[in-house]
């Protein structure tokens, strides 16, 4: 009997060290990422996890949605082409990043502490900035379908941080174009002093220049600020023919301001980025008048013409009134999911390696099950998405962009007007 209870204590804590090994693979521990790697890249004994840091509240609320239900909608069509590695992607993690830095870190530490092998978000360049260190760290995947400041490029995350929107480096020379062309000569850039808004006001300040226009006011504001009086007051003074702002949502308040000030897209010329495009932009203006936005055009990041993605989507979810930035967070997906498919591992550690490889210099394919069976083949892919072909460049981010241009009609109904191509400059 004493015998019979020995082997049984010694294969009961034989048990619960294996158990503690297991659950002590993540966690706050930037030891060795993601649980269920083999340690040597050549298999996966767990399912590939997923959470994501994104704006369920905050000035970018109105793009949770479109990114959250796009990145369950991408796990969605994964699960019913038999997973990854053959087993279903569980439901994503939930983080909020709320706007708020303290936030995003502490729904990081939380999307983190549940053993996840990557992160979808942040959606702002700002929040990203605040959790990378804490999620590269920890040698967990990152991927943001939405950030786009210049910073991302050269910032040193050991190759776990991807993006599958472009840099604001490729945009800023787009909304130059838009200026200049309709005929602008003297510019006033206001811009959130942050990394998005500093990024992308240098890009179209260079780009300005370089095209001949003055640039009569080069400033930024705090994004946080509750009255903006002073800068409109600045902008004002400055006396120009176009004004651009690169601003989240709180930049209704300094457009609302000049506006009173006797400027209009009309008389001068109004500006936005991919931070103030929306459809509701001209009623949070002026909800009885939302025609007073009549004129004002911008550029942002544009996804490939796909009516089917759409199509799909929003039968998905019914209520999404915004589609921005969903089919990169979709991209986002496929692109980790595909990663972990060629390396045979669903661990960052192993499947960093590849997220390059699966978006160019192979067979073409464009969702996630021609791609895998392709890979089960021993072929190489070159990942096409929802938002168009990525080919990233060796830093994991798109090598060029599709740039829609956009604007606002009489009845303040945002509009497509063009898109254009941009590419790094030589």
């Amino acid at each position: 009997m004493r015998t019979a209870k020995r082997m049984k204590l010694v294969a009961l804590t034989a048990s619960v060290m294996m158990a503690a090994a297991a659950c002590g693979s993540n966690g706050g521990d930037a030891g060795d990422g993601a649980s269920g790697s083999t340690g040597d890249g050549g298999g996966s004994a767990e399912a590939l996890k997923l959470g994501y840091v994104l704006p369920e509240t905050g000035d970018l609320a109105y793009l949770g949605p479109p990114q959250i239900e796009a990145m369950k909608f991408a796990i969605k069509k994964i699960n019913e082409s038999g997973g990854v590695l053959g087993k279903d992607i569980p439901s994503p993690v939930s983080g909020d990043e709320a706007g708020d830095q303290a936030i995003a870190s502490q729904s990081a530490d939380r999307v983190l502490n549940q053993g996840v092998q990557g992160i979808i978000g942040a959606a702002a360049s700002g929040m990203s900035l605040a959790i990378i260190d804490k999620v590269t760290g920890a040698k967990v995947a990152q991927c943001s379908g939405s950030n786009t400041a210049p910073t991302f490029t050269d910032y040193k995350d050991d190759g776990y941080y991807i993006r599958t929107a472009p840099s604001d480096a490729l945009q800023g020379p787009v909304l130059a174009d838009v200026v200049v062309g309709d005929g602008h000569s003297k510019v006033a850039i206001i811009a959130r002093a942050d990394d998005y808004g500093k990024g992308l006001a240098e890009a179209t300040q260079k780009s300005l220049e370089s095209s001949g226009a003055e640039v009569v006011m080069d400033d930024t504001y705090d994004p946080k600020a509750t009255n903006f009086n002073a800068t409109v007051q600045k902008i004002v003074a400055s006396k120009p023919d176009a004004v651009v702002i690169i601003a989240f949502e709180e930049g209704k308040q300094i457009i609302k301001g000049l506006i009173e000030s006797g400027m209009s897209p009309k008389k001068t010329g109004f500006y936005g980025a991919d931070g103030l495009r929306s459809a509701d932009l001209a009623k949070l203006v002026d909800p009885k008048n939302p025609g007073v936005l009549s004129g004002m055009k911008g550029t942002a990041p544009a996804s490939a013409d796909n009516p089917s993605f759409t199509k799909e989507l929003k039968a998905f979810a019914p209520k999404l009134k915004e589609l921005q930035f969903a089919p990169q967070v979709y991209d986002c997906v496929n692109v980790i999911a595909l990663a972990a498919e060629k390396t045979k591992s669903t661990t960052a550690e192993d499947f960093k390696a590849a997220f390059n490889e699966v978006t160019k210099d192979g067979e073409k394919c464009n969702d996630f099950a021609s791609c895998k069976k392709l890979l089960d083949d021993g072929k190489d892919i070159d990942y096409n998405g929802a938002s168009g072909p990525l080919d990233f460049t060796d830093v994991g981010e798109p090598g060029k962009a599709t740039i829609e241009v956009y604007g606002y009609n009489d009845k303040g109904k945002l509009e497509t007007l063009d898109t254009k191509e941009s590419t790094p400059a030589a």
